[in-house]
């Protein structure tokens, strides 16, 4: 039986849950492919670091770009992330006649227009269905399965590390700090969370499938994204109170022949269905000219559901497929016919919640910024503060107040925001969620 060989960079999670799956599927694999999947080659970065899984010494390496360039590998499977080295490695793996499969979403949104087309002009491919969504397969769906649609919207929840936190802080009433730690102890989040928490991996990915499905290509330091830092348990209480749950909601849509992005925690009422997709899972709502409102979800965070996308790339390269499908996609220059809709002109409902002192005139001084801005209220909640005789400490009573918007406009909401952190009676933190209706 034709073998493929294959080089992997990097035998962290992803990387040692691809080994165990083509080591225990091995036979499944050979019987759905017509071919045996070897791996020959394997850089790791410590040779002395204990592994999850026993490879035989001469198999590994130090020396990534030995693995990259090497005579006996077809396949080079790239695993350790960030843009350096990677972007060299893959390069080199591409002039020097191999397939590429890589979970990397910061390489492919930074530097895919370069390496796209180094690969479509020698009759290779860059298969990245890992690089989104984990085990969901979306990148199959868009590339493939809706081809015959115009997408004209896409909403969804892209990062399975920042929903297991909103979740643990909602249903165990534990503050943020603590749900980070769950999530680091269960192998969701890394020891350093950042790209997780700070809403930049979601971004990335809404980049990427924005540009399978629109063909316009757009950087996360061009649209908003905003991440959990400033999210409290109470802000998720209030949200419940109001009907809603609060997602890191990654956000394109088409407005007007623009394409408006964003990516933001987010309240989603209750009855929706993305607004019930909990722990380290994902979902992405797509919605087509012809087929309408798809929804597709799976595990979005996790060694095996990464690990799983990564083989079956190695799958498709076995048996074609990828070569059919890949060089095709438009992770290239952006389409100039499409353009940003501004961040200012986006209009949607808020949550605003306020740290305000517990006396009078304080509604007053508030409502008259947002009236001042023509931002119209559709709801308070002020629960019931003791009385200024019964505190101890001097001053005003501190309390939250929660305010929900009418359907408004970034930018008045911003300069808003300017205005009312300019109030005495206004403290920090200020909270300013979206509302998805």
């Amino acid at each position: 039986m034709d073998a493929m060989r294959v080089g992997i960079i990097g035998l962290g999670t992803v990387g040692s849950g691809v080994v165990k799956i083509l080591e225990e599927h091995a036979d499944l694999l050979a019987r759905r492919t017509g071919r045996t999947i070897e791996i020959v080659k394997v850089a790791v970065r410590d040779l002395n670091k204990p592994r999850a899984v026993s490879l035989p010494s001469g198999m590994v390496t130090d020396d990534p770009m030995s693995v990259a360039t090497h005579p006996e590998v077809d396949v080079v499977v790239e695993l350790i992330g960030g843009l350096k080295p990677a972007r060299e490695l893959l390069q080199a793996a591409i002039e020097a006649g191999k397939h590429v499969v890589t979970a990397n979403k910061a390489l492919l949104c930074e530097h895919g227009p370069d390496l796209f087309p180094l690969a479509r002009d020698r009759n290779l491919c860059i298969a990245f269905e890992a690089a989104v969504a984990g085990g969901c397969p979306i990148i199959h769906v868009l590339s493939q399965a809706m081809t015959g649609n115009q997408i004209t919207a896409i909403q969804a929840i892209l990062n399975g590390t920042s929903n297991f936190i909103l979740t643990e802080m909602y249903h165990r009433d534990q503050p943020y700090a603590d749900a980070v730690k769950e999530a680091q102890r269960m192998g969701y989040a890394e020891a350093d969370p950042a790209l997780d928490v700070d809403g930049t991996d979601a971004a990335q990915k809404l980049g990427i499938l924005v540009q399978l499905a629109f063909g316009a290509r757009f950087t996360p330091d061009q649209f908003i994204v905003e991440g959990l830092d400033t999210i409290e348990l109470a802000d998720l209480q209030y949200a419940d109170e109001l009907g809603y749950a609060v997602k890191l909601l990654a956000t394109a849509r088409l407005v007007d022949g623009a394409l408006e992005m964003h990516t933001q925690p987010t309240l989603v009422r209750h009855e929706k269905p993305i607004a019930q997709v909990d722990g380290p899972y994902n979902m992405i709502a797509l919605e087509g000219d012809a087929v309408g409102r798809t929804w597709f979800s799976g595990m979005g965070a996790g060694q095996m559901a990464t690990a799983s996308a990564v083989v079956a790339d190695l799958v498709d390269i076995a048996v074609g497929r990828a070569q059919l499908t890949y060089p095709h996609l438009t992770l290239q220059s952006s389409d100039p016919a499409i353009k940003l809709h501004p961040a200012e002109g986006i209009e949607r409902r808020y949550y605003l919640r306020f740290n305000v002192e517990d006396r009078p005139h304080v509604m007053a001084d508030i409502t008259h910024v947002l009236g001042e801005m023509e931002i119209s209220i559709a709801s308070v909640i002020q629960h019931e503060a003791p009385e200024p005789d019964e505190v101890s400490l001097p001053g005003p009573p501190i309390v939250p107040l929660v305010i929900m918007t009418h359907r408004t406009t970034e930018g008045q909401v911003r300069q808003a925001s300017a205005k009312l952190a300019a109030l005495k009676c206004v403290r920090e933190p200020r909270v300013c969620m979206p509302v998805s209706d």
